[in-house]
């Protein structure tokens, strides 16, 4: 979709489409109250200024709405098939690849209590095996921040590939 029809969509289809990008419901409503936007630019500049604000809460919201790395979303939420296609990677074949991710999964849910988030697009499954191996090392607050911009840069890579200049 080009940037200027996005910018004339009614409240609520701007809205849906943001939405699955990233399920925080003060970044949709920024980014569709904020139109027009102009360029593709403007509105992701837009989107990170409103994403370094996202507080603890907001990023946990978002996580509702992404599957664990490994598996397929469930739910069918807004993102549902974007993040179907980003985890492209993971070779539903290699059974040995998904049994080290879900044991990975459970170790990171019970160390950190939510699920991990990771920009998958571009990396294979061994790539994300070995940066959630990495990031279980890591303490909370620091946990949350990668979280923090892992999510952002799903959402502005999702923003960017719905929408063309």
């Amino acid at each position: 979709m080009r940037i200027a029809e996005f910018d004339q969509l009614p409240v609520t289809e701007a809205g849906a489409l943001v939405r699955q990008c990233a399920a925080v419901p003060s970044f949709v409503s920024a980014l569709v109250d904020g139109r027009p936007h102009g360029s593709v630019e403007a509105l992701l500049t837009a989107a990170r200024a409103q994403a370094a604000g996202w507080t603890d809460a907001e990023v946990s919201t978002a996580l509702a709405d992404h599957p664990r790395i490994g598996e397929r979303a469930a739910g069918g939420g807004p993102g549902a098939a974007l993040s179907s296609r980003e985890q492209a990677g993971v070779d539903p074949a290699d059974a040995h690849l998904r049994h080290r991710l879900a044991e990975g999964n459970r170790r990171y849910e019970e160390r950190f209590g939510r699920i991990y988030l990771v920009r998958a697009a571009g990396r294979t499954g061994p790539e994300l095996l070995d940066l959630l191996e990495q990031r279980l090392t890591n303490d909370p607050a620091t946990e949350l921040a990668v979280t923090r911009g892992q999510l952002t840069e799903i959402a502005l890579l999702r923003l960017e590939g719905l929408l063309t200049p």
